[in-house]
């Protein structure tokens, strides 16, 4: 993708793009047929099926290739993050989060989110879909896109009319249940919460275990999966290291892209049908204004002149927060502290030689959703996790324990990304917004309580000694409640919607992803969610490219 925000290397050779749009710089990369900005979660898709659809494909990424034992092995994901495979984004500081800068890590490799995420499989409900059709999206309804769904996904254990079983997207169920996972499923039943063995069948709510992009104790990110299925086409060409500067433009139409190699030097390369746009919602948006596509004003203000007045571009933002409830344990058997000497050689062998074990651990092996409003649609998704943990800059709490992480589902906070100046390299201005709503404030404070409830059920009392924070007490009251909010909320890593998709001229792509106001340009990834859906991001993520993809060789353009 291109570059946004901070990564652990500096990049060398820095310099404002060309200002002239027509003029191609660097080398001729060659012709294709299609060029794909970001091999992540979406641009693999896209890659895949053009290739075995005859394209000819030029996929760029800015990081280096999948190529980490730790990215592969489900567990080890936590320390990908904040290496060279990742994006640092920062957003300015947050009045309504206690004046805190907000981290999101974004992927930096190949497969992008799906090589570094949980590997939760989840993919929101059916009014989720629906209220898109309503907001203009036609042909976005969950009748639309459940084909879509269905056609990416290889389930190992469900099939029938909601599930597909010979997709490329592997899906299976947890191989390692920790002691703390099964106990939280437990305890949240004892409260009176239903037991739900499929968070994507006919009902989300409930308590249980997720499934997950993995496959033979393996992660199965779309490079491992999708891309790995074309990988030696002579109809494809991955490039790695290439920081995208912009989108070639000519005459109103997508002609090519330009991009820096590590090594400082230019290039660029041209396609014959589409550019396709799939760096995510943080770095989309812009290239799409270093491509001088954007708000007029703010593009003047930076002395780009403005190609297609845009104002919706970079607006929209939307992500989840989660907060967590921390319980100590009696004794250490958390994840903390199982990965050392004698024991991490024990797991180590059993990994390499069986594919078993805690290293196949997701890590966010259980969890759920829950209406607590009573409105009859979930509100807070769990993400429950055998550990105590912390954030991108603030260490966990010390020793061992367990993380009841509730998250709300449709945030009413909205955000802005936005250029600091014309030159690719330098990090966005971003602004997430987040907490400004008083709504979002409200329904993490419903979910700590209901997590607090759960920490003191039964079946969690013989592995946990109390409560570490919001506190000990049993009952707080919802000022001490958003207090804790404010101070420890931290983003699911779910940014979404900043190249808003609709039926209205202002906003940024069309109903089937072409930008609005340039010919040959499409936008595939989370940024073009009118609203965010109420689940991980990353299998929708997937589906939309699976649609994008479709709509190219529709010849929809």
């Amino acid at each position: 993708m291109a570059a946004g925000g901070r990564t652990a290397p500096r990049l060398r050779g820095m310099q404002t793009s060309a200002p002239d749009q027509l003029q191609r710089p660097g080398a001729l990369g060659g012709q294709f047929d299609h060029i794909v900005i970001g091999a992540g979660s979406a641009g693999c898709v896209l890659a895949c099926r053009l290739v075995q659809a005859g394209r000819s494909v030029l996929l760029l990424e800015a990081g280096p290739a999948d190529n980490s034992r730790f990215v592969h092995m489900p567990a080890t994901f936590v320390k990908v993050i904040g290496t060279e495979r990742t994006w640092l984004y920062e957003s300015s500081p947050q009045a309504a989060a206690a004046g805190r800068v907000m981290h999101v890590p974004q992927g930096r490799t190949l497969g992008g989110g799906s090589s570094v995420n949980a590997m939760v499989y989840t993919r929101g409900t059916p009014a989720d879909y629906d209220d898109w059709a309503a907001l203009g999206c036609s042909g976005w309804g969950w009748a639309d896109v459940l084909p879509a769904f269905r056609q990416a996904e290889g389930n190992q254990r469900l099939a029938g009319p909601l599930h597909g079983s010979e997709g490329l997207l592997r899906v299976s169920d947890p191989r390692h249940r920790h002691p703390l996972s099964l106990a939280f499923v437990r305890a949240a039943q004892q409260i009176g919460l239903r037991y739900n063995d499929d968070f994507n069948g006919e009902r989300q709510e409930g308590v249980g275990f997720y499934q997950s992009t993995t496959f033979g104790g393996r992660r199965g990110s779309t490079a491992a999966t999708y891309l790995a299925a074309v990988r030696q086409s002579p109809l494809l060409k991955v490039i790695t290291g290439a920081q995208v500067q912009r989108v070639l433009i000519e005459d109103g139409r997508a002609v090519g892209v330009a991009w820096r190699l590590d090594d400082g030097s230019l290039a660029h390369a041209l396609a014959r049908s589409e550019v396709l746009l799939s760096a995510g919602a943080l770095a989309s948006p812009k290239l799409l204004m270093l491509s001088r596509i954007g708000p007029g004003g703010h593009l003047a203000a930076l002395g780009l002149a403005t190609r297609v007045d845009a104002p919706e571009v970079g607006a929209n933002f939307q992500d989840h927060l989660e907060v967590s409830v921390y319980g100590r344990c009696r004794e250490p058997i958390s994840l903390l502290g199982q990965d050392r000497g004698l024991r991490a050689l024990r797991h180590g062998l059993e990994y390499e030689l069986f594919k078993s074990g805690l290293l196949t651990s997701t890590v966010v092996e259980s969890g759920g959703f829950f209406d607590t409003l009573g409105q009859g649609r979930p509100d807070v998704q769990f993400h429950v996790l055998p550990v105590l943990v912390g954030d991108v800059g603030r260490e966990p709490l010390q020793g061992h324990g367990l993380s009841l992480n509730p998250c709300f589902l449709r945030p009413q906070s909205r955000g802005r990304v936005q250029l600091r100046d014309a030159r690719a390299e330098t990090p966005i201005d971003f602004d997430g917004g987040y907490l400004q709503a008083q709504e979002d404030v409200d329904t993490l404070v419903r979910g700590l309580r209901l997590a607090r409830r759960i920490l003191r059920a039964p079946a969690l009392q013989p592995l946990l000694s109390g409560e570490l924070l919001p506190g000990a007490e049993a009952e707080l009251p919802d000022a001490a409640l958003e207090a804790h909010v404010r101070q420890f909320a931290k983003t699911v890593y779910h940014p979404a919607g900043t190249c808003r998709m609709g039926g209205d001229p202002a906003s940024v792509v069309d109903p089937l992803l072409r930008v609005r106001g340039v010919q040959g340009l499409r936008v595939a990834d989370a940024s073009v969610m009118p609203r965010l859906i109420s689940a991980n991001t990353n299998a929708p993520t997937i589906m939309i490219a699976e649609r994008c993809a479709g709509f190219v060789l529709a010849g929809q353009s």
